[in-house]
């Protein structure tokens, strides 16, 4: 089968192994799959991870293990990307995506989507219904993670928000924050990409606008620039008792100015994966609208020029047919 495989460098394998099937797993015929800045990551060294890239991904079911439902054989589905024991702590507390024993699809000990099959299992997939088309199921993953935000922290309805980075992970952030009604202001440096926000509904502001009026203005701040500089600016905005919500990881090994999180008792909230099913639902309501966010879609033989169009100045999400 063909599958994407960074090893080193990155390349088209045409005759990479068919996966096995475990009991409890289900085999996935992939049909489009998202490329991630992770992805783009990988191949620079990220986790050390060597395998078929790929975790953002809709596909259908072409056959299930032994303890699998039968039924979910012909099934479009998209998949939870932590592969948990389901036998710890953390696993008992249904919080899988943090369960020590976990591999994750695509960038930890598993082999990822980028793939003309795959497998998961039964537990990560779900099925979706007809009304969400393959593009659209294909974010279903980062929205996800934008969505766990509102899982984590409360946010009120007279809450002065903000979100800070107008990339993909700042884009999915709006497009959950429209759809859960919350009124935010979305500050970036491209006027380009704060539009999308704008259309939404959003207040828009880009980072050199900035005054003294809006430092410490904003009960609840997301980061999601993945950059030291965006980390302190967002705590700057942050008032004295809010929240500041980590949305990108940030890897500083010198220069970050922490004094601000303990003079203002600012609350960090890190946040990572998210659950899909509040997001499916969302997607099924036609709640969300991810068209802008999409700058191409490539077949899996055009990989060069489809990682290429990803690493681009402007570019956003970028798509992969098979």
């Amino acid at each position: 089968m063909k599958a994407l495989v960074f090893d080193g460098k990155l390349k088209l394998d045409l005759n990479y192994p068919m996966p096995k099937i475990k009991d409890n797993e289900v085999l996935i015929k992939t049909s489009m799959v998202g490329i991630c800045n992770t992805d783009y990551e990988i191949t620079k060294g990220y986790m050390g991870y060597k395998g078929v890239l790929g975790h953002e991904f809709v596909g259908v079911v072409s056959e299930v293990g032994a303890n699998c439902d039968k039924n979910l054989i012909g099934k479009r589905v998209v998949g939870e990307i932590n592969c948990a024991c389901n036998d710890c702590e953390m696993c008992h507390k249904n919080l899988q995506r943090h369960c020590p024993n976990r591999s994750t699809l695509g960038i930890w000990q598993k082999d990822g989507c980028f793939s003309e099959y795959f497998t998961l299992p039964k537990e990560n997939v779900l099925t979706i219904s007809d009304n969400i088309d393959d593009i659209t199921a294909t974010f279903c993953e980062p929205l996800a993670a934008a969505y766990e935000i509102l899982e984590q922290i409360h946010i009120k309805p007279d809450d002065k928000v903000a979100i800070l980075g107008d990339g993909k992970l700042g884009l999915c952030i709006s497009l959950i924050f429209k759809a859960m009604n919350v009124d935010y202001t979305h500050i970036g440096k491209h006027l380009d990409k704060l539009e999308i926000s704008k259309n939404l509904g959003a207040k828009i502001k880009l980072v050199s606008e900035l005054d003294e009026k809006d430092m410490k203005s904003f009960d609840v701040v997301v980061e999601a620039t993945g950059s030291t500089g965006g980390f302190e600016t967002s705590a700057s905005l942050v008032k004295p008792r809010g929240i500041l919500v980590l949305k990108s990881t940030i890897v500083a090994r010198e220069g970050l100015n922490l004094a601000s999180i303990v003079v203002d008792e600012i609350t960090i909230q890190g946040s990572r994966c998210g659950q899909f099913k509040p997001v499916l639902r969302l997607l099924e309501d036609k709640r969300i609208d991810v068209s802008p966010l999409v700058s191409g879609i490539y077949d899996v033989d055009d990989f060069k020029e489809a990682f290429d169009k990803n690493s681009q100045k402007g570019t956003l999400k970028v798509l992969v047919k098979f």
